[in-house]
């Protein structure tokens, strides 16, 4: 399942290690998007922990389903 995460703050690009495959992208409204694929709920739980470790306030977390290719 692909997740967009949206956090409070502009995330330093030095934590994009941490976050593994997720991506990071700071938006001008201030805030920063965390986004990817992530395996399991596990592994979801995996990611909040490590941005509640971080201090950063969750403002908004989206799952999207993947899209089907063409002709399915």
């Amino acid at each position: 399942m692909r997740y967009v995460i949206r956090v409070k703050g502009h995330l330093s690009a030095f934590w994009q290690d941490w976050f593994e495959d997720l991506s990071i992208t700071h938006e001008t409204n201030g805030t920063t998007v965390i986004s990817g694929f992530i395996r399991d709920r596990a592994a979801l739980y995996g990611v909040l922990f490590k941005m509640c470790d971080l201090g950063l306030v969750l403002l908004s977390l989206e799952a999207q389903e993947p899209e089907k290719p063409a002709g399915e």
